[in-house]
């Protein structure tokens, strides 16, 4: 139990620690700095505000205690699968139950990835890669980005994929893309604990 929460906390840590800080991966160099455009088309509105309070993915955020995190300042980059994809995750996996926490927010957090990532990024190192670019998340999974028929595609460490069905949705906090599946993390994936490597135990 005491792991499972400091797990839980460590991971809430990293996830707000990140605010402040340009990942290496991360394929925005600009992340902190939004375009006077953007700026306009975020409003006054969080990624925790603008996302719909009554779906899915809000419900299992509040749940574990990141819907605080998303109406921080980020920036942030969410991947939000549509209402229909969590139907489709493994049984369980959005249980909402406090024992259940430290298991979604870890799902959760493999859909977060740290500054302002838009498509046009995930495209440009998709180009970059030949073909196939790494994407590098704040559960420390890493998703590969693909294009497959013209679309923007990710996949999670099982193989499973996720399109991108609406990209670039600008919150004064980051930026959400909307997929068409819930991506999950790898098994050995786990919180890290200070000075350590994600996915490697104590």
């Amino acid at each position: 139990m005491k792991t499972h929460a400091l797990a839980l906390g460590i991971a809430a840590a990293a996830l707000v620690a990140v605010s402040g800080c340009n990942k290496a991966g991360n394929t925005n160099k600009n992340e902190t700095v939004q375009t006077p455009e953007a700026k306009k088309a975020a409003g006054t509105k969080t990624i925790a505000a603008g996302l719909a309070q009554n779906g899915r993915f809000m419900a299992a955020a509040k749940a574990a205690g990141l819907d605080q995190t998303l109406a921080g300042p980020g920036p942030y980059t969410v991947l939000v699968p549509d209402d229909a994809a969590f139907d489709k995750a493994p049984a369980g996996t959005f249980d909402t139950k406090p024992e259940n926490r430290a298991q979604l927010t870890g799902v959760l957090t493999n859909m977060i990835l740290p500054g302002t990532v838009l498509v046009a990024d995930i495209d440009k190192l998709i180009d970059q890669k030949n073909g196939k670019g790494t994407l590098a998340t704040m559960g420390g999974g890493l998703l590969t980005a693909t294009k497959e028929g013209g679309n923007t595609v990710l996949t999670d460490a099982a193989g499973n994929k996720a399109t991108i069905t609406k990209g670039d949705e600008q919150y004064t906090n980051g930026v959400v893309h909307h997929v068409d599946a819930v991506l999950m993390p790898s098994k050995k994936a786990t919180a890290p604990a200070v000075g350590e490597k994600a996915g490697k135990k104590p």
